[in-house]
């Protein structure tokens, strides 16, 4: 086992499936000789050259498209889009293309394409660095998409969606990268203490799409969350003392619905967090899937703690991220029928 951050965890991942299979091409803008602008790719170029890994015109749609390409060609792309809210350039391409073509070609052609964007608050970027895009995914037939929490879940998740034959969404929490969070505070990314690395097995490894883990047991409440959410959720279970169950979703396409199932029947409660706005976020999903296998063991309403209904604020990030003092309240709402 390596320690890492998630940082380090992503390019062992990417160094990984590079040096396994020489059809994994790496690119997008700045991750060449620059290594990206949070520096997952630093040392790829170096080491693969500049035809595995090289930089593109700032285009997104342009990075996609042609991505596209190559997947059908027999590469296996992996590009960066710089930040999660640039992709919307490149929606059209993503979903009338990469996530039709297996249907379109009756199976005669895949799309092996790994998306990476990193997502989410957590370095006071507001409201052009900050968003939170995976209902707009998840939405889509065709596409994986999937958002860890951690830098062993990071590398193993990444590989696995390289290696996988269709195009896979891949959701990078900044707040995650390089500073160690406790669900607790506000501040900007710092560098982790050493023993807040995570442990990180070398060399290849991969982690099943469509696999939750439970990070938390318990036995009164079931809290649903993935990626930055998972932290805020421990913690809110640590402060109010309740006994809830955290499950960490991992990939929110394909969704394990049967652990979902399993836990909430267990609980007969659920809270469901997520960073993104409310209406239309993905944990309406979540309730309706909830709401349909486990009405009959539902002991109180299912409960949503997410983003509000505004763009994402610079200067008041914490006022807008859902910290443990909300998901406390939620918690302890849904404990009143207890």
């Amino acid at each position: 086992m390596a320690r890492m951050t998630m940082i380090e965890a992503l390019r062992d991942g990417l160094d990984v499936a590079m040096s396994r299979d020489e059809n994994v091409v790496v690119y997008g803008e700045d991750v060449g000789y620059f290594g990206g602008v949070f520096r997952v790719t630093q040392g790829l170029q170096k080491k693969y050259g500049k035809q595995r890994c090289f930089d593109s015109p700032i285009n997104e749609s342009g990075i996609v498209g042609t991505a596209i390409g190559m997947a059908v060609y027999g590469l296996r792309p992996c590009v960066e889009i710089q930040f999660a809210d640039y992709v919307y350039p490149a929606y059209d391409q993503i979903v009338s293309e990469a996530a039709r073509i297996r249907y379109r070609s009756n199976g005669d052609f895949t799309v092996p394409l790994t998306i990476r964007m990193p997502s989410g608050g957590g370095i006071f970027g507001g409201q052009t660095h900050s968003q939170s895009p995976e209902a707009v995914f998840a939405h889509v037939c065709g596409l994986k998409t999937v958002m860890p929490s951690n830098p062993y879940d990071a590398k193993g998740l990444l590989i696995a969606s390289i290696e996988d034959d269709d195009p896979v969404i891949f959701l990078e929490p900044k707040r995650l990268y390089n500073g160690p969070f406790d669900g607790h505070h506000e501040r900007p990314v710092t560098p982790w203490k050493k023993h807040e690395l995570g442990e990180v097995p070398e060399g290849h490894y991969s982690i099943p799409l469509g696999q939750a883990a439970v990070r938390r047991e318990g036995a009164d409440v079931t809290v649903l969350a993935y990626g930055t959410m998972v932290f805020v959720a421990l913690a809110a279970a640590e402060e109010t003392g309740i006994d809830a169950e955290v499950i960490d979703l991992r990939t929110i396409l394909p969704l394990d619905l049967e652990t979902i199932e399993n836990s909430v029947k267990k609980t007969g409660r659920c809270v469901i967090v997520h960073e993104a706005t409310r209406t239309c976020g993905f944990g309406a999903e979540l309730m309706s899937v909830v709401q349909e296998s486990c009405f009959y063991r539902l002991e109180a309403p299912i409960i949503r703690v997410t983003g509000w209904d505004t763009p994402y604020p610079h200067a008041h990030e914490w006022a807008y991220f859902p910290g443990p003092g909300r998901v406390g309240e939620a918690l302890k709402k849904v404990m009143e029928s207890a």
